[in-house]
C-alpha cells in the first residue's frame, strides 16, 4: 500500500455560503427516516444492468422536486444540475442505479423494525443513491453563489455493474456535452465511511465461445463436445494461475462467474461459453493472463480433438468489458483532503484500491475518489444483501464536507488562482 500523504498543513476552506457544516451535519442526524424511505423506495424499483430506466424516471423527479435542472442523457443517466446556466468548470456527485440482482417485486425488499433493509442492492448500491438524495437536498437549501469556484452537478449513472462496463461514467466523461467541463467527481458506492478508494483496479473480461457439430449421446458417442473442451479449459486455466501466486505486486484475481452449453442430458452440445474476469493492479499482468486464456483455449481444443473420433470445434474469444487503471498521486489535493476531513471526524481511514465509476476518470487524469456512503452492509450480489442505516449520518458528513472542499478549490485547486 502506498503512504499516506501527509496533512498537516491542510486548511478546509468551505464554499461561499456554506461556512458551518454543522447545518448539514444537524438536517442529515434530524432526518434519517427521510433518507430510509427515500432508499426503501429506490430500492424497491428494479434495475438490473441495462434496464435502469424506471429507476432513473424516480430519481429524476425526486431530484427535479428539489429544484434541480434534471433531465435523462443519452446513456440514460440522471443528470441534475444546480446552476443549469454556468460554464463553470464542474463538480460531480455520482452514484451508480444498477444492481447485479434485482427484485422480482417490490415486496422482495423488506425493511425491519430496526430500520435494516433486505434484498438485492440494498447495500450497493441502494445506500449510494439514499446519500446521493441527500447531499442534493442539503444542498438545494443553499443559495447558488457566483463566487464559488466550480459549479455543483448530480449524477445518478447506469451501467457500472458487471458487463455494463461502466457505460454510464464513460459516457459521462468522455461524450457527453458535460465532459469538457468536469474539474472533480466524488463517486458514493455502497456503505461503510473507513476506506478511500483512490486506486482504480484494472480488469479485463472474456466470453469463451466453442462450438460443434452436436449430436446424439449414443448414436453420436465420439463427436467432438464444445462442454468437454470448455471444461478442460476452465480446469487448466484455474490450476496454470493459482491464489498462491497472487501475491505483492503480483496480485491477480482470476474468476470464471458464468458457464453455460447444451439444451438436455442426452445430446452433445453444440456450443459452450464461459465468462472470465481477469483483474490486476499490474494491468501489463492483465494482458499476459489474457493472453494466457487464449493458449489455454486452444491446447484444450486441440486434447478435445485428439480424443475424438469425429467432429472439429471452433473456439472463439471475445472481449466484453475493459476498465482502465488509474490513480489519485500521493501528494493530490483531493486525497489530502479526504484524510484531513477523516481525521477531523475521527475515522481511521485506509486508503484502497478497487473497481469503480472511478475508474474512468481517474484513467484521464480527472481527480476523482470513491466513498462508501456510510452505514452497514453485507451480502452484496447476493439474494441475501442487506443494509443497516446505524452511523450513517457519519458518513454523509464525510462525503458532504468532501463535496465541500472539492467546490471551494481546496481539494481541486483553481487554475491560475
Amino acid at each position: 500500500m502506498t503512504t499516506p500523504p501527509r496533512v498537516e498543513n491542510f486548511v478546509f476552506d468551505a464554499p461561499p455560503g456554506l461556512e458551518d457544516p454543522r447545518v448539514a451535519a444537524a438536517w442529515f442526524a434530524s432526518n434519517k427516516s427521510w433518507i430510509l424511505e427515500r432508499q426503501l423506495a429506490v430500492c424497491r424499483v428494479a434495475a438490473p444492468t441495462f434496464l435502469e430506466e424506471r429507476r432513473a424516471e424516480l430519481l429524476k423527479g425526486e431530484l427535479a422536486a428539489m429544484g434541480y435542472a434534471a433531465s435523462l442523457d443519452a446513456a440514460g443517466n440522471v443528470v441534475a444540475l444546480r446552476d443549469a446556466g454556468s460554464q463553470r468548470p464542474l463538480v460531480v456527485v455520482s452514484a451508480h442505479m444498477d444492481t447485479v440482482l434485482a427484485p422480482r417485486r417490490p415486496e422482495d425488499i423488506s425493511l425491519n423494525a430496526d430500520g435494516t433493509l433486505h434484498g438485492p442492492g440494498v447495500a450497493d448500491n441502494g445506500a449510494g443513491l439514499a446519500a446521493l438524495l441527500a447531499m442534493a437536498r442539503v444542498f438545494s437549501t443553499i443559495p447558488t453563489r457566483g463566487d464559488w469556484p466550480y459549479s455543483l452537478g448530480f449524477v445518478a449513472n447506469v451501467g457500472e455493474e458487471g458487463e455494463g462496463n461502466l457505460t454510464g461514467m464513460r459516457y459521462l466523461c468522455q461524450s457527453s456535452p458535460l465532459a469538457p467541463r468536469l474539474a472533480g467527481i466524488l463517486v458514493l458506492d455502497g456503505p461503510g465511511h473507513e476506506h478511500i478508494t483512490s486506486r482504480a483496479l484494472a480488469s479485463k473480461r472474456f466470453e469463451v465461445m466453442i462450438q460443434g457439430k452436436g449430436g446424439h449421446s449414443w448414436s453420436d458417442f465420439g463427436m467432438a463436445n464444445p462442454n468437454h473442451a470448455l471444461a478442460r479449459a476452465v480446469a487448466m486455466f484455474a490450476d496454470a494461475h493459482p491464489p498462491e501466486r497472487s501475491t505483492g505486486e503480483e496480485r491477480f484475481a482470476i474468476n470464471v462467474g458464468v458457464l453455460q452449453g447444451g439444451s438436455t442430458i442426452n445430446a452433445i452440445p453444440q456450443w459452450a461459453a464461459a465468462k472470465v474476469d481477469i483483474r490486476s493492479e499490474r494491468e501489463s499482468l492483465i494482458e499476459e493472463l489474457s493472453a494466457s486464456l487464449g493458449r489455454i483455449v486452444e491446447q484444450a481444443l486441440a486434447i478435445e480433438h485428439k480424443a475424438a473420433r469425429k467432429g472439429r470445434l471452433i473456439a472463439r474469444l471475445k472481449e466484453i468489458g475493459s476498465r482502465p487503471g488509474g490513480a489519485l498521486a500521493d501528494d493530490s489535493p483531493l486525497l489530502k483532503a479526504a484524510l484531513a476531513i477523516d481525521a477531523a471526524l475521527g475515522i481511521r481511514s485506509q486508503i484502497d484500491i478497487s473497481s469503480t465509476d472511478a475508474n474512468i476518470p481517474l484513467a484521464m487524469g480527472i481527480p476523482a475518489v470513491t466513498l462508501g456512503a456510510g452505514g452497514r452492509g453485507g451480502g452484496a450480489h447476493t439474494s441475501e444483501e442487506w443494509y443497516c442505516p446505524d452511523g450513517r449520518d457519519l458518513g454523509l458528513r464525510r462525503a458532504f464536507h468532501l463535496a465541500c472542499a472539492m467546490l471551494s478549490g481546496a481539494a481541486i485547486p483553481v487554475p491560475g488562482a
